[in-house]
């Protein structure tokens, strides 16, 4: 933990409930105003992909964890977690070296994960991106 920041227990439920009880589609995670922590900024039963892509914000980074369903051709459905690091081009420099040095503590923590992207735009955050990536590793 380069940062010295902590995961809030309640990351860690929000992200048991989406794993083993398919609670949620997907959960967006951000530090707290003053830094030292991960916090939920929002969960969502939505399966709708573009809902998901219009919570991450323009300006500012995140992080997420998106539950992805897809089927890989000749072996049926598939399930796989995805986390997302979000440091949009926009953000201030400061927000992306706080949230690229505070990575770790929140992706260590999120045990299950199959899928790790970084994304600076919405086509690097875009389903299409994500299938791709879930569909080699499948």
């Amino acid at each position: 933990m380069a940062s010295g920041v902590t995961v809030n227990q309640i990351c860690l439920d929000a992200f048991q409930a989406l794993k083993a009880q398919r609670a949620n589609k997907y959960i967006i995670f951000q530090l707290n105003n003053d830094r030292t922590e991960v916090v939920v900024s929002k969960t969502s039963t939505s399966g709708v992909y573009d809902d998901f892509l219009k919570d991450l914000p323009e300006d500012d980074c995140r992080w997420a964890v998106y539950d992805l369903e897809f089927e890989k051709t000749g072996a049926g459905m598939r399930n796989k977690i995805c986390f997302v690091s979000w440091s949009p081009d926009t953000a201030k420099i400061k927000s992306k070296m706080v949230y690229a040095s505070s990575r770790d503590a929140l992706r260590r923590a999120l045990i299950g994960v199959a899928v790790d992207i970084q994304a600076a735009d919405y086509d690097e955050a875009s389903f299409e991106a994500l299938l791709d990536k879930a569909d080699r590793g499948a």
